[in-house]
């Protein structure tokens, strides 16, 4: 185990251990910023990460779409790659993440773009980071709001903010966390005129044991997207399985996506 490992393993076992948080200990700067990074640590394998991947895509006036897709991640690298394998017409087209640019492959052009973190992952509600590990505590800063009902569960409500020099979807982020199991519910982005440009919601969460990290990885098993500004559009991406075995070296290479659609 290499010692990136070793401490995320500890950290794991730390965050994870710890109670939910309470309410009264959020007004502190350094208790936000730790439940932060709890929420990091428990989507962070520390080792390769490869799942499939359905996602419905639903626009007005237009027949529903529903794609496949293979995400595979080296959380050590902050390597992330979009494999797209249905339908037909789409297969081979993918995005590579590599030392903090996102690019976009089409095997009919052959041709690389590079893009930006606002870029809809094949034309639906979804972005990068819906696929990547989470770096809220990189990111963002944060503001305690209170406690919320949402349903049946009581959420504690987060305002996240844009740390200054970083490239984010969207710069600010109101978040949902469920007060109990720290999963989070409910997520609302906002543009910089305070827009608000979509709404997520987190109905399903999973747990993998990862050997790498030697604790358990969550995942939201379903992911809901909803557009804000085309109040018709909307995406579902549903995890069908997580495999947390090492993948191959050199899977994060342009060329190997490249080879998928020759």
């Amino acid at each position: 185990m290499t010692l990136r490992n070793l401490f995320g393993a500890l950290l794991a076992a730390v965050l994870l251990a710890a109670p939910a948080a309470r309410a009264a200990d959020l007004k502190d700067p350094s208790e936000l910023k730790k439940l932060l990074e709890t929420l990091d640590d428990r989507q962070r394998n520390g080792g390769d990460y490869k799942s499939l991947m359905y996602i419905e895509q639903k626009e007005k006036d237009k027949t529903d779409v529903v794609r496949e897709a293979v995400v595979y991640r080296r959380d050590a690298k902050d390597q992330l790659m979009i494999l797209m394998t249905k339908p037909k017409g789409e297969a081979g087209k993918g995005y590579l993440r590599l030392e903090k640019n996102l690019w976009s492959y089409d095997p009919n052009t052959g041709k690389w773009e590079r893009r930006t973190e606002r870029e809809r992952i094949a034309g639906t509600d979804s972005r990068r980071a819906d696929f990547d590990e989470s770096r809220l505590a990189e990111e963002y800063d944060a503001s305690f709001e209170g406690e919320e009902k949402l349903g049946k569960f009581t959420a504690l409500k987060l305002v996240l903010t844009a740390k200054q020099g970083i490239d984010v979807a969207y710069p600010v982020v109101h978040l949902w966390v469920d007060k109990e199991t720290s999963n989070i519910l409910k997520r609302q982005e906002y543009a910089l005129s305070k827009r608000l440009m979509r709404t997520a919601y987190f109905p399903k969460w999973m747990k993998v044991f990862s050997e790498s990290k030697k604790s358990d990885v969550w995942f939201p098993q379903e992911m809901r997207f909803y557009d804000e500004v085309e109040k018709a559009n909307s995406t579902v991406i549903v995890v069908k399985n997580v495999d947390l075995n090492a993948l191959e070296e050199n899977i994060f290479t342009k060329a190997w996506l490249e080879s998928k659609s020759r």
